[in-house]
């Protein structure tokens, strides 16, 4: 079947929604086609699939295709399949992709299945309400525009931008195309642009939070605009994201630690756009088979790990049906929760707990005064601020957001606030669980306050008395 030309006329017609998919009541799913010519819908429904020039629906409201010259498509910004093509098996679709993958790019074998199963997710991803990003991290030359053009190429919908395009419109082509950010350079170096990049990347990995923007009406009226920027996301930075949030939500690949392999060309070759074109059309008979059908497990869910992690991790978990996999998807998620405990030991909060975890194994109630004088001893030279029992007072209030209690000896953590000590130490990897029920105690620690130190305003405990 060969796709039907939308002329101009079409477009002008009355009722007429321009949009690139489409999911309706009834369980018809419909996506864009580009062949490079001409532009149409594969619509798939009870079980098949036709192709059409336009979807016409019963309230006499017409759905048209983005034209084939629409500048985005016709240069290749955002990647749509030609046709929906069958594919024998999941496990046989799974290994396509990652022997694609492994041919164009060079990463450790546990990220190249992690972004197998990736590459899976993005086509259904709308099942999910919480989603993670895939990342890799380096220097210049390292592979991530390399990594970011063969992963994003197989991506539902993949939407290609760089640190050198101006962010602005890509709040309206999230909106509009629902598909794969594909960010190279994401730590953008004008600090305006940086926060825009942020606002996609904060709202973007839960659904129910799009970014507010003002748009001018008639160049006179402002008016506030909702842009949903959910959807999946590969990003490529030279350096770690100042928001530890934000960091946790990244299934990270630092690149560049090995000498590629001889197996990886160089250049790539003409064929590979063939390739990839070959993988999304059978992708998308994956999409329509099964979006609509998955959701998140609770039954996936690790309780003796970061709920952050979980909700990383289990919607590609969800995805899976070969239990081996799933047993090193889980391997892997476990990796990543060990190396983000480590990670947090090395914040302040971590250097304030293991001061307090020290004093605790010399006596049962411990000073703010002692804290601040052993926390100094120890980290004096790693902060700029004046360390002083006021300000660790206030570390252990809103950043531990553990309770202090004036005393004879002045201010302390009293015995009341031991459970909550136990389980923060348990966090941050400075104790063991000991028990299962302690390991799901401990998800029940408030997260940490993401308030700067340096904007921390004093509580009515003034001032805390020196040791």
């Amino acid at each position: 079947m060969a796709l039907k030309r939308i002329t101009s006329k079409d477009y002008k017609h009355k009722n007429v929604t321009v949009t690139p998919s489409f999911r309706l009541d009834d369980g018809t799913v419909g996506e864009m086609l580009y062949d490079g010519e001409k532009s149409g819908y594969a619509v798939f429904t009870d079980g098949a699939w036709k192709l059409l020039d336009r979807m016409a629906l019963p309230n006499g409201e017409t759905l048209l295709p983005y034209s084939p010259k629409n500048n985005l498509i016709r240069n290749r910004i955002v990647l749509l399949p030609t046709e929906p093509v069958e594919y024998d098996s999941e496990a046989e679709l799974l290994s396509a992709i990652q022997d694609f993958l492994h041919g164009y790019v060079d990463v450790t074998p546990t990220f190249e299945r992690l972004c197998a199963y990736y590459v899976l997710l993005t086509w259904i991803y709308d099942d999910f309400n919480e989603l993670p990003y895939l990342r890799v991290l380096g220097d210049a030359g390292s592979g991530k525009t390399r990594f970011l053009l063969t992963v994003g190429s197989l991506c539902y919908k993949p939407i290609f931008a760089s640190g050198a395009s101006t962010v602005s419109p890509l709040f309206r082509i999230l909106d509009i195309f629902k598909g794969t950010l594909l960010i190279d350079e994401g730590d953008f170096r004008q600090s305006d642009e940086k926060a825009e990049i942020v606002k996609i990347f904060n709202n973007g990995n839960a659904k129910g939070f799009p970014v507010l923007r003002s748009e001018t009406t008639n160049g006179k009226e402002y008016n506030p605009r909702a842009y949903h920027v959910y959807g999946p996301k590969l990003i490529g930075t030279r350096s770690l994201f100042a928001d530890r949030a934000l960091e946790s939500r990244c299934l990270t690949e630092e690149m560049g630690q090995r000498r590629l392999r001889d197996d990886v060309p160089i250049n790539l070759p003409d064929v590979f756009w063939d390739e990839a074109t070959a993988i999304r059309n059978r992708l998308l008979m994956f999409r329509f088979r099964h979006v609509g059908k998955h959701h998140a497990s609770p039954d996936l869910v690790d309780r003796s790990i970061e709920p952050r992690m979980n909700q990383v991790f289990v919607p590609l978990l969800s995805i899976i049906d070969d239990e081996e996999t799933l047993s090193d998807l889980k391997a892997t998620m476990r990796e990543y929760h060990r190396q983000y405990i480590s990670d947090k030991g090395m914040d302040i909060e971590g250097h304030l707990l293991e001061v307090i975890a020290e004093l605790r194994e010399r006596e049962e109630v411990v000073s703010v005064g002692e804290i601040a004088e052993r926390f100094k001893e120890k980290h004096e030279d790693d902060y700029d601020k004046k360390i002083n029992p006021k300000w660790i007072g206030s570390l252990i209030r809103r950043k531990l957001h553990l309770k202090t209690e004036r005393r004879m000896e002045g201010y302390v953590i009293p015995e009341s606030e031991h459970p909550k000590v136990e389980r923060l130490m348990e966090r941050f990897g400075l104790k063991a669980p000991e028990s299962r029920d302690e390991r799901m105690n401990m998800m029940n620690v408030p997260q940490e306050s993401e308030t700067p130190e340096d904007s921390t305003e004093p509580t009515s405990e003034t001032s805390e008395p020196s040791a």
